[in-house]
């Protein structure tokens, strides 16, 4: 039995909650229609907003090596527009190096949660990469009220 694709990015206004979600075995064109509506949304913020991040890979599957390449960099490139360098970067020392954080229009991300159903992977990236304003969690469930209740610093 298929897993069902699904590709989509939400804006929740009233959150500052951004919403990501792929699921399903996904090709290439797949990972590229996801982009277009990830960066679209981001784009179509107003100015100086301020938002979190909820990135759900639950059910996620690269169809093959292409497909994989090509989802691997989209978070943390984009974010880095943002304002925000995604801890698993750190993984790729001379890619982490190279990587310019900066915001566009003012408007940045303060905080991001991140749900896969690799436990390994999890784990290991809650153990090393987790901070006050990011988390990665193996139930979407979990990691959707976490970032809906981090509270955004007032400086």
């Amino acid at each position: 039995m298929e897993t069902s694709k699904k590709v989509e990015t939400n804006w929740y206004p009233e959150k500052s909650l951004l919403v990501t979600q792929l699921s399903g075995i996904l090709e290439k064109s797949d990972i590229e229609n996801w982009e277009e509506e990830f960066v679209s949304t981001l784009e179509n913020l107003e100015d100086n907003t301020q938002f979190k991040l909820f990135v759900n890979l639950q059910g996620f599957t690269a169809a093959n090596l292409e497909a994989h390449k090509r989802f691997r960099s989209v978070i943390p490139l984009t974010l880095a527009n943002y304002g925000w360098k995604v801890g698993y970067v750190n993984l790729f020392e001379e890619e982490a190096k190279q990587m310019t954080i900066r915001t566009s229009r003012g408007i940045q991300c303060i905080g991001v949660a991140h749900s896969h159903q690799d436990q390994t992977k999890m784990d290991l990236y809650e153990s090393r990469f987790s901070t006050e304003q990011e988390h990665y969690f193996l139930d979407p469930t979990a990691a959707r009220e976490w970032i809906e209740n981090l509270q955004f610093n007032q400086s």
